[in-house]
């Protein structure tokens, strides 16, 4: 009986109990509850049958993947035993192959240690013998030293140290020949070609020449504008000096005022802010700052046209912005109070010149010319020589590392490369031109003091005189205590400690006199 018939079962039962009664109903629930009673146990039964049979399926399942995988396994296990089999026949391989190696290995060199032992043997005995002859050597050496002693009634040591002597006295005066001899034969075909390179190069190029002080004067109409400069309670002053970054010193110069500072671009935007604030009669702070503010960007521009103007004089192409408005800048630098634009317009078109005779390419000298001294338009803000200064500025932009080489090293003995002593000589003869630079009196005097002194310091020397303003020094030396070879020596030894001990533009010449004076009297 199914569960819908059960439960229709039940309906109408239900209906037959109440039409028949109590009793009658009490019997048909009971059956209805049988009935139920044993259609649950039916269901319980099927339901753990059909369960039985899943669990059996699964367990025959777990058992076939158990003995696949251990199937597998075995069969992994299988390979690499077979593996690991092969790889130890390897190993036995090799090692039977290495053992044999060492084996003949060691009876080499069983062979080289009975070889070397016998060679011992054969060198001990040779020392022997050798040390036996050393000692009949050494006898026979003192008996001879006794005999020439004896004879020559000197000693060893006496003897040794004329000998040392007199070759050294040879070997300075051959040494001062070969120098004169040398110098005889480079001056014949060197002077001549250099000379005329210099001259050349001189008067190819003629520039205007500009000195300026590292202090600027600002020229005013009267006393009575200092007062007004200083302003009250000297907040004009101040005000000037905040701007600008330069000292202004009133003092009791007459209608003048002086500007002080390292920096040339500042002094000259507080030179001309001053001159313009003289012509326009206001003066005061916030003035000040306006024509500052005007004169600085003017300076700038200017900065900037004196750049391109010396690319364009010198024709040099492909130059950084940059390295052009550090040109620009120059023109308000000067060194020994030459114009330090001008001057390296000056080398530039030297090393062209000088490069062209040679038969070198001019532009890359005419370059390294015009940026050899960079680095002085920064040398007030960074440390270090302007030589070094100038070549990492040089690097930092882009240039050549020829050209960087030669503006690096235009100060140094000796350049690196050809470039660089292209610049090193033009640089020289832009400075040592008469009249280029200009130095204090102080300094004039104590250089020529020092240069007297560094000659006279030589033994042989009698007089030494500085003339043509320190660019030459003469030196009167003994004739009794030099020759005519060793004024050659003399001269280049003194000229050696001056460029040690000394800082000078340009170049010295030493020039050592010896004469022979010969006196006798009528009687």
């Amino acid at each position: 009986m199914t569960t819908l018939d059960n439960s229709l079962f039940i309906v109408i039962a239900s209906f037959i109990g109440i039409a028949i009664g109590a009793p009658a109903g009490y019997f048909i629930r009971k059956r209805v509850a049988e009935a139920q009673i044993a259609a649950a146990r039916k269901l319980a039964e099927s339901i753990v049958e059909e369960a039985q049979k899943e669990a059996e399926t699964i367990k025959k399942e777990a058992s076939l993947q158990a003995k696949d995988k251990l199937y597998q396994s075995k069969m992994e296990l299988d390979k690499e035993t077979w593996e690991r089999k092969q790889e130890l026949q390897n190993l036995e391989k090799r090692l039977l192959n290495k053992e044999e190696n060492l084996d003949k290995k060691i009876e080499a060199l069983d062979r080289k240690e009975n070889d070397m032992g016998r060679r011992e043997r054969n060198l001990i005995q040779q020392e022997k013998k050798a040390q036996e002859m050393e000692k009949e050597y050494a006898l026979l050496l003192d008996r001879q030293r006794n005999k020439l002693e004896q004879a020559a009634n000197l000693s060893a040591e006496d003897a040794k140290k004329g000998l040392v002597e007199l070759i050294e006295n040879e070997a300075k005066a051959d040494a001062a020949k070969a120098i004169k001899r040398i110098e005889d034969e480079t001056r014949e075909t060197a002077v001549n070609k250099a000379r005329e390179i210099m001259a050349l190069a001189i008067q190819r190029y003629a520039g205007e020449y500009t000195a300026e002080r590292t202090v600027s004067v600002v020229n005013l109409p009267n006393d009575e504008m200092k007062g007004r400069i200083i302003g009250r309670e000297g907040r004009n002053i101040r005000a000037i000096e905040a701007a600008t970054g330069i000292d202004i010193i009133i003092d009791d110069t007459p209608e003048a005022v002086i500007l002080s500072g390292h920096n040339p671009i500042r002094r000259e935007v507080a030179k001309i802010t001053l001159e313009r604030l003289i012509a326009d009669g206001r003066i005061h702070p916030a003035r000040i700052e306006e024509i500052v503010s005007k004169v600085e960007q003017e300076i700038e521009q200017a900065v900037k046209e004196a750049g391109e103007q010396a690319v364009f004089d010198t024709g040099i192409h492909g130059l950084h912005p940059e390295l052009i408005k550090l040109v620009g800048r120059l023109k308000f630098r000067t060194s020994y109070a030459q114009n330090v634009y001008v001057h390296s317009m000056e080398v530039a078109f030297i090393c062209g010149i000088m490069a062209a005779e040679l038969g070198l390419p001019d532009k890359p000298a005419k370059r390294a010319g015009l940026l050899h001294d960079i680095g002085k338009a920064v040398d007030h803000e960074v440390e270090g020589s302007h030589a070094v200064i100038g070549g990492d500025l040089a690097r930092k932009y882009g240039e050549n590392p020829k050209i960087v080489a030669g503006i690096a090293t235009h100060h140094d003995p000796n350049p690196e490369s050809l470039l660089g002593i292209l610049v090193q000589a033009a640089d020289a003869l832009s400075a040592a031109r008469p009249g280029a630079r200009k130095e204090m009196m102080e300094t004039y005097v104590k250089r020529l003091e020092d240069l007297e002194k560094i000659a006279t310091s030589f033994q042989g020397v009698e007089k030494s005189y500085a003339i043509q303003a320190g660019r030459e020094i003469r030196v009167i030396a003994s004739n009794q205590s030099i020759s005519d070879e060793g004024a050659v020596a003399l001269s280049k030894d003194i000229a050696r400690k001056i460029e040690k001990e000394m800082n000078y533009p340009g170049q010295i010449k030493v020039t050592v006199i010896r004469e022979t004076r010969a006196v006798d009297y009528a009687k």
